[in-house]
């Protein structure tokens, strides 16, 4: 895990060392341990890096990295199948001097050019320069875990991870006043034109799954290595089968993440997937060996997850638990900081809570954290899928969609409001106003596991992902999300949808697979809650009222909005951050 950074110059201009390092100091939170800087023969392009050292811990590892007289490297993430990989081409007669899976990537594009972003398991953004064609390719992980911006003009190209890296160039940062007002109203969908956008004029950042190539003739061309549009469903697979396959793509996605020549633990909530991933550690480390969790806990506040967590702690036994304790001065003490290092608006003061999970972790010397975010997005965690759901059985098959309208009642009755919801005359009227459309229209209104799709691709879980990489890397700490192998949501998204919502049970195939294996009220639990910290108590502060009243005069918003926005605290908590962009 690192942070990296590169210019490529389309003038005669070179480009220069202290340009370089004023980037990369930038950044240099990402990577304390190292740092390195390269400007090619011609002069024109410049790589720079900030290593944090995760695998190969020596200076054979150093970046940039070059390869064969010809190519040239900068890499931030992990490659975790790279020692299948690096065996291949061992056979191959490829030739390594270190152990790290940067020299496995530079080999592999040596062998296989582009194509070869296709055999990649892992998190990653990097820029290869090949001096004999002159032309840099750069390249993003399938979900976008780890960050890629870029600025161009009609003199350079520029990139790195972090857009204050872009800035200490000099590059102007001047955020979008449309962006603030589209945060503040919690609209981002209706006005952000591409994902590639962020809230600053002039800065792009490389969506996941695609590659970028651009070369001194200003050529800029990029493209989509992978999507999940032509997976189909596999409806002979029994539940049975899907579960031991399930199970087993889990584990050798966590086995894969535990690769490491530093220590690794464990983010826990008390939720079923971050306890998923917990049992499975266990499962997979040595009997003796002690796995330390981390975990954010709320003094006084219903939504407090100890009860789980202790389920979890009682019956894996060489479970180690730190908790951090965040107070109402939270939001005040270091939202400064935190507002530096996210870059962008964040949507609530859950990231407040991870920051100080993070900053426990550096605490206690653990450098890499598995962590549960992803699950949610395809396993249908979320209420409007069980929606979608519903309406599609509505349509297809009323008999079902009675019986399992019936399930998530009983299921869901006395802890979720949702259920009200699916059940009001609202929700009535909506089918009934879609099955008249529907009758001038072929029946292709609406597709379950698309929804699972646009949730992966959508700004809500980039933003996630965002929280997460710029929470852990101020810390210099490494975050690996086993639930975001692309082998695991390529097989769900195989399955028939009631494997992934079936009697009023959403993440159905989850539930079963881990049913025994987990704590009985953990995997079967109706709750979802996360590191969700007592926002509204927060907020009733005397300086955070002080700040939310002039960010309320500031843009000139009336009272009466607050009745048609159905006013709560998480309105209230976007126009008083406005005041830190």
């Amino acid at each position: 895990m690192c942070g990296i950074a590169g210019i490529l110059r389309f003038n005669n201009n070179s480009v220069e060392l202290n340009h370089l390092k004023r980037m990369t100091d930038a950044i240099i939170h990402r990577g304390p341990d190292n740092e390195g800087h390269w400007i090619s023969n011609c002069k024109r392009v410049g790589l720079g890096h900030r290593r944090l050292s995760i695998i190969d811990l020596t200076s054979n590892s150093k970046q940039p990295m070059h390869y064969k007289n010809r190519f040239s490297i900068v890499f931030n993430g992990e490659i975790y199948n790279y020692r299948e990989i690096k065996a291949n081409l061992v056979s191959k007669k490829y030739i390594f001097s270190s152990a790290s899976d940067t020299e496995v990537l530079l080999a592999l594009y040596a062998n296989k050019g582009r194509v070869m972003i296709r055999d990649l398991d892992g998190m990653f953004a990097f820029a290869i320069w090949d001096s004999l064609k002159n032309e840099l390719f750069c390249a993003r992980d399938r979900f976008g875990e780890k960050p890629f911006y870029y600025f161009i003009d009609k003199h350079k190209f520029v990139f790195a991870s972090e857009m204050k890296a872009l800035w200490a160039l000099g590059i102007p940062k001047s955020i979008k006043e449309d962006s603030i007002y589209s945060f503040i109203k919690n609209d981002f969908k209706k006005t952000e034109n591409s994902q590639n956008q962020t809230s600053f004029h002039n800065i792009n950042k490389l969506c996941p799954a695609s590659t970028l190539t651009i070369d001194f003739e200003r050529k800029l061309n990029i493209s989509k290595y992978w999507s999940l549009d032509s997976i189909k469903i596999n409806k002979e697979i029994t539940l049975e089968e899907a579960t031991e396959k399930y199970l087993e793509i889990f584990q050798e996605s966590v086995k894969y993440r535990l690769r490491s020549d530093v220590s690794v633990g464990s983010s826990l909530s008390g939720g079923i997937d971050s306890s998923s991933i917990v049992m499975m550690i266990d499962k997979l480390k040595p009997k003796d060996q002690i796995q330390k969790v981390f975990s954010a806990r709320f003094d006084n506040f219903e939504k407090d997850e100890g009860y789980f967590i202790q389920k979890l702690l009682d019956k894996f036994k060489t479970l180690e638990s730190y908790n951090t304790w965040p107070e109402k001065s939270s939001i005040l003490d270091f939202i400064d900081k935190v507002t530096h290092h996210q870059e962008e608006p964040f949507g609530s003061t859950s990231v407040l809570a991870q920051w100080k999970v993070m900053k426990l972790a550096k605490e206690n010397n653990v450098t890499v954290l598995l962590d549960g975010q992803g699950a949610d997005e395809y396993l249908a965690g979320y209420f409007p899928e069980q929606k979608i759901y519903l309406t599609q059985l509505f349509f297809e098959n009323k008999k079902k969609y009675k019986s399992q309208l019936k399930s998530f009642n009983s299921i869901n009755r006395n802890s979720n409001n949702n259920a009200d919801y699916l059940n009001s005359e609202t929700f009535k009227m909506k089918l009934g106003r879609l099955k008249k459309t529907l009758f001038r229209q072929p029946i292709d209104y609406i597709n379950f596991k698309d929804s699972l799709k646009n949730r992966l691709n959508s700004k809500g879980f980039h933003d996630l992902l965002r929280y997460a990489d710029r929470n852990s890397m101020a810390f210099s700490r490494e975050i690996r999300l086993p639930f975001l192998s692309h082998k695991l949501v390529e097989f769900v998204m195989t399955l028939p949808d009631d494997f992934l919502i079936n009697n009023g049970w959403s993440k159905y195939i989850h539930r079963k697979s881990f049913d025994k294996l987990i704590p009985n009220e953990i995997c079967w639990r109706k709750s979802k809650i996360g590191f969700e910290p007592p926002q509204e108590r927060w907020l009733n502060d005397k300086k955070v009222i002080e700040i939310f009243n002039n960010q309320k005069e500031k843009y000139k918003i009336k009272d009466e909005i607050f009745k048609n926005e159905s006013y709560n605290n998480s309105f209230f908590w976007r126009i008083f951050l406005s005041y830190f962009y």
